[in-house]
């Protein structure tokens, strides 16, 4: 079962993370965010691309559910602690810090 401790771990762990307030929740971020802390420690908001969203909601849906928001959306997606274990946790945390390390694609310039 794993709990803030053990999210804090395996997130620091990463390249490049680091550990900061963001409004109520505590961010992890390297480069731009890739998962929060909810206050009550019980949740996390990971950002994951949509495909990795469904995958993960499908395969565990008693652990991982999108955001009930625009963000949801856009694959930030709700993982509840106490349903996951270590090793489900860190590769979840994994495909966040790989999902925020990608840049966005450019956007074609316009011509005049």
């Amino acid at each position: 079962m794993a709990d803030t401790d053990m999210l804090r771990r395996l997130a620091l762990a990463l390249p490049g993370a680091s550990e900061a307030p963001h409004f109520d929740r505590t961010a992890f971020r390297a480069r731009v965010i890739f998962a929060t802390l909810a206050p009550d420690g019980q949740t996390a908001n990971l950002k994951l691309t949509p495909e990795e969203q469904e995958f993960r909601c499908t395969l565990a849906p008693g652990a991982f559910a999108p955001t009930p928001d625009a963000w949801g959306r856009q694959g930030w997606t709700r993982a509840t602690l106490a349903a996951l274990s270590e090793d489900e946790l860190a590769a979840a945390l994994e495909a966040a810090w790989k999902t925020a390390q990608a840049k966005p694609p450019k956007k074609p310039r316009k011509r005049t």
